[in-house]
C-alpha cells in the first residue's frame, strides 16, 4: 500500500471537489475515534478551512478527552483548523421527554442511538450552512459498503465520503502515517452512541480485520458452506449485517408511475 500517495490523492481530491462546488472549506464531526481523526487531518491538509466539530451526548471521558487532544493537536500543526464544541445533550434529553414513553428495550436504545447521530449530522449542516463548508463523512469501506454500520441521515448524511474505499486497516495506516495521536491508534474502535463502554466488535459480533477477510471472500464469490468454524461464524454474520443493511447502501427506492396513467 502506497501510503503517502493516497494521502496525496485524497487530499487532492478533496480540494479539487471543494474548489469546483464553491465552497470555502470542510466541517467534520471529530469523535475521538480513528476515522474521524484520519478524515479531519486529510480535510485540514487540504489547505482550506477546517472546522472540527465536538458534539457530546452523555459521551464517555475517555472519548471526549481523546477528541479534545486531537482537536488541539490538529489547531498547533495547521492553522487552517478551528473548532466548535456543541453539547447536545440537553437537546438529546429535551427530545427523549416530548417524545412517547414505551416500555425499555432493545429497540428503544437503537432509536435513541440513531437519534444521536441524526442530531450531530444536523449540528454539522448548520455549521456548513453558516460558513459555506462541506461536510466531510467518515466512513470507511467495510462500514459504509460492507456490514452498513451507520445511521441512515446520520453520520450516513454527508457531502463528501474521503476515505469510504479503505478497509479499516487501511485507515490505521493512513492514521500512523499523518500522526493521528497515538490515543486513538490504540483505542478500540467504538460509534459512542449508547452512552457506555460497548465497541463495535461488541455490537457487530466480528473484529473489522474478520469482516474485511469476509467482505473479500464474498466479493472473490465463496459461501458459508466453503468455511467451517470461526471462519464461517464470521462469514454468516458479514453476510447478514450486508444483506440486513442493503436500504442504506442502495438508492432511495421511487415509486414510477407508469405512463399509462
Amino acid at each position: 500500500m502506497k501510503t503517502e500517495k493516497i494521502i496525496q490523492h485524497i487530499v487532492g481530491w478533496l480540494k479539487t471537489y471543494a474548489d469546483n462546488a464553491n465552497m470555502e472549506g470542510f466541517v467534520v464531526g471529530v469523535s475521538g475515534g480513528i476515522d474521524s481523526g484520519l478524515t479531519s487531518t486529510l480535510c485540514a491538509m487540504t489547505g482550506l478551512q477546517t472546522l472540527c466539530v465536538e458534539m457530546p451526548i452523555h459521551q464517555a471521558p475517555t472519548q471526549v478527552s481523546r477528541a479534545q487532544e486531537h482537536i488541539e493537536q490538529l489547531k498547533k500543526r495547521f492553522p487552517n483548523v478551528s473548532s466548535e464544541r456543541v453539547d447536545l445533550t440537553p437537546v438529546f434529553e429535551t427530545m427523549k421527554a416530548q417524545v412517547p414513553n414505551i416500555e425499555d428495550s432493545t429497540q428503544l436504545q437503537l432509536s435513541l442511538a440513531n437519534t444521536r447521530a441524526r442530531l450531530r449530522m444536523s449540528t454539522l449542516y448548520y455549521f456548513a450552512g453558516l460558513y459555506k463548508y462541506l461536510v466531510a463523512g467518515t466512513g470507511n469501506k467495510v462500514e459504509d459498503f460492507g456490514v452498513g454500520f451507520y445511521t441512515k441521515y446520520g453520520d450516513g448524511g454527508v457531502d463528501l465520503s474521503p476515505i469510504a474505499d479503505l478497509m479499516k486497516s487501511e485507515v490505521y495506516k493512513l492514521a500512523a502515517e499523518v500522526e493521528v495521536p497515538m490515543s486513538i491508534q490504540k483505542a478500540a474502535p467504538t460509534d459512542g452512541l449508547f452512552g457506555d463502554s460497548r465497541s463495535d466488535e461488541d455490537q457487530l459480533g466480528a473484529s473489522y480485520d474478520e469482516l474485511e477477510w469476509a467482505m473479500l471472500q464474498q466479493e472473490l464469490g465463496k459461501t458459508a458452506e466453503d468455511f467451517k468454524g470461526r471462519e464461517q461464524e464470521v462469514y454468516k454474520i458479514y453476510s447478514r449485517l450486508n444483506q440486513n443493511n442493503q436500504h442504506k447502501m442502495n438508492p432511495i427506492p421511487v415509486c414510477e408511475i407508469p405512463k399509462s396513467l
